[in-house]
């Protein structure tokens, strides 16, 4: 693939933030288990889509599946060496993330249950209060040129982005996505997106939103009914 790309030329569409797996917020769905027992967070699947597909394989097949470098090298057409290289850049980039969650559930939701009160209260210091100074927003809104995956950094300017959709008027639902606290907003009857929220240390350190309507659409999210 890598191969047939370079031949193509073809041109990188932005990063693509995979689909979320949702459940209700009182408990992982039992067909969901086995697929989230060897899956990783919302959060992690982001950051590895901003590696290049170099990088991401050469990680992924060392770090994850223990494969020697000898042999990742003809896959990605680069030397062990430079194989080990890009598994140490694409490493450094995934460790310098906030992607892992705290484990507690609770501890999660109460977070979370805090920064939604505040969004409805309008109340813009208590936002930040619950946020990471470096706090990380990213929402995929839809298909290049217009949308793409796009990025808010810092307490502040996410607290402001949270201000701004507490006017829209949505019906905000808990639920559990990838096994984490998140909601599922609803406009009009419709979904209108899909939040993941990483909390570590008492505190949102990202935020990864799916608003992608065509995708929305396709998904089940039923399971929230029962």
């Amino acid at each position: 693939m890598l191969r047939s790309r370079k031949v193509r030329r073809e041109e990188p569409i932005g990063v693509h933030m995979p689909d979320p797996i949702v459940d209700r917020a009182d408990g992982t769905d039992p067909e969901h288990e086995a697929l989230l027992a060897d899956s990783v967070g919302l959060a992690l699947l982001v950051i590895l889509e901003t590696l290049s597909p170099a990088e991401r394989l050469a990680f992924v097949l060392h770090d994850m599946f223990a494969v020697p470098f000898d042999e990742i090298a003809p896959i990605v057409d680069r030397s062990p060496e430079a194989a080990r290289q890009l598994a140490s850049r694409a490493r450094r980039r995934v460790q310098g993330e906030n992607t892992v969650p705290d484990t507690d559930l609770d501890t999660q939701r109460e977070v979370v249950d805090a920064f939604l009160a505040a969004a409805r209260e309008g109340d813009f210091a208590a936002l930040v209060a619950v946020l990471d100074p470096d706090v990380v927003l990213r929402a995929d809104i839809g298909p290049l040129p217009t949308g793409g995956l796009q990025e808010v950094r810092g307490a502040e300017a996410v607290a402001g982005q949270a201000l701004a959709y507490s006017q829209l008027g949505l019906l905000v639902q808990p639920a559990l996505i990838n096994g984490v606290a998140g909601v599922v907003s609803i406009l009009d009857g419709q979904p209108f997106s899909i939040g993941a929220v990483t909390v570590r240390g008492g505190k949102i350190v990202e935020i990864d939103i799916l608003a992608d309507p065509e995708r929305l659409r396709l998904l089940d999210l039923t399971i929230l009914e029962n």
